[in-house]
């Protein structure tokens, strides 16, 4: 499904990791850039936001952070408006990356990976989280067969409980790996992992779930790298 431009809140994109597990493919390139089906990853999924209402995206960005902007630019031919958020000297966590782009983000905004492609319509996540009026909203998505790592309770349309360490009892969901905060989550004092943002939103009936239909693509590992570039590579 596609929306017309502008339609979305800010996406903020959280792609600051060091991508270890695909060993010599990101010794010197950002996990996001490296070429996955012919082009750099963070195009695809670009393309993909664009697609879907998005206006501005703002990468949140360490490791050779410099390397996006010269891969990327300024999002124009994208026709989004594309900006960067450089991580500080000292590690400051999924959570401490988004608050730092705060400035950039404004009072609402959608947070994901940058090594993930999610196949969901973008606009009625973000419609039900106006909707719900919670801080926060989490996609997740059931594990019907019993084969993934569930760390989500959910109860009616709440997370009613989640912790990506400790799995709460009852976990059938999953994180999709999208969700949709108001800024004064992330206000001083608040945790530096996004997890643990999230479990505390959980934990105080304060985290919307909205569920995602279709499986979720990622680079993290070489062999969801190629997973995904026969996908990608399909369409």
């Amino acid at each position: 499904m596609t929306t017309d431009r502008g339609t979305l809140p800010p996406v903020c994109v959280l792609a600051g990791g060091l991508g270890s597990r695909l060993g010599e493919l990101t010794r010197d390139t950002p996990k996001p850039l490296i070429p996955v089906a012919g082009r750099p990853f963070a195009e695809h999924q670009l393309e993909l936001l664009r697609a879907h209402g998005a206006d501005r995206v703002v990468f949140c960005v360490g490791f050779r952070g410099e390397l996006f902007e010269q891969v990327l630019g300024d999002g124009s031919r994208f026709d989004l408006d594309l900006r960067y958020c450089f991580d500080g000297p000292e590690l400051a966590g999924t959570g401490g990356a988004v608050r730092g782009a705060l400035p950039l983000l404004g009072e609402s905004f959608l947070v994901l990976y940058g090594d993930t492609f999610l196949r969901i319509d973008y606009r009625a996540v973000a419609d039900a989280f106006v909707t719900a009026a919670r801080p926060g909203l989490m996609t997740v998505l059931r594990d019907r067969e019993g084969v993934l790592p569930c760390n989500a309770r959910v109860e009616g349309d709440r997370v009613a409980a989640y912790d990506k360490e400790t799995p709460p009892e009852g976990a059938e969901w999953i994180d999709y790996g999208l969700s949709v905060y108001r800024a004064e989550v992330f206000g001083a004092g608040s945790p530096g992992d996004l997890a643990h943002i999230q479990r505390d939103l959980a934990a105080a009936g304060a985290l919307t779930a909205y569920e995602a239909e279709h499986r979720y693509y990622e680079i993290g590992t070489p062999e969801a790298l190629r997973e995904t570039e026969e996908f990608l590579l399909s369409r």
